[in-house]
């Protein structure tokens, strides 16, 4: 397979680079686990937080839900002023992979489903992010996965044929989506299987 035929790496961030999980923080918030997963899935839910996701501001999303729980407002509040103790630590198997196709010039893109404000507010803080020669953050285009449409983007913006790139995310509905519009999928369980099924696929790896 030549350079120019080298299948093109779209990665997914969280789950993928970084462990994200809003229970790290909804657990330092309440006395209890239990307390902390009723808040979970009943408050500042995974649909809520797909509203940022799609475009919606922190400190607007944040208001309206206060207005309709307003004794939890401390907590709700928290979610984005400590936003950032939602995430656990670097997937370094993953950044290890990201480091060896960027040493063999394998030009590498992600597709997010991530706030905008946030995806900003990391830039500093997550080496990885800089070194994408480019990125789809949902929340700048008012699409989110598993919407075929991000995928469209991408490859539209970029210049790829889908069948010419591989999306690696956690979700597997996501993948689903990406395999439909054409692209290859890779559902991302560890860093060693990753890298297993990129060798696969041509892409010039060590093996682990």
């Amino acid at each position: 397979m030549s350079m120019n035929d080298t299948i093109i790496p779209v990665f997914d961030l969280g789950g993928v680079f970084v462990d994200w999980n809003p229970m790290y923080l909804f657990r330092k918030l309440f006395e209890s686990e239990e307390d902390a997963l009723w808040f979970h899935q009943n408050i500042c839910t995974s649909d809520w937080n797909l509203e940022f996701d799609a475009g919606e501001i922190y400190a607007e999303g944040v208001a309206k839900l206060i207005t309709r729980f307003p004794k939890y407002w401390r907590e709700i509040q928290a979610f984005d002023l400590r936003w950032k103790e939602t995430l656990g630590d670097f997937i370094h198997g993953t950044v290890d992979i990201h480091n060896e196709l960027i040493e063999q010039d394998i030009p590498t893109f992600a597709i997010t489903n991530f706030s905008w404000e946030k995806w900003v507010s990391c830039l500093g803080e997550w080496p990885f992010l800089e070194k994408f020669d480019g990125v789809i953050v949902s929340g700048l285009e008012g699409l989110v996965k598993p919407d075929p449409r991000i995928y469209r983007v991408f490859c539209e913006r970029y210049g790829f044929a889908p069948d010419s790139c591989v999306f690696i995310d956690d979700s597997e509905p996501n993948i689903v989506a990406a395999r439909k519009f054409g692209m290859h999928g890779i559902h991302f369980k560890d860093p060693a299987q990753l890298r297993g099924e990129l060798i696969a696929l041509g892409l010039p790896l060590r093996a682990s």
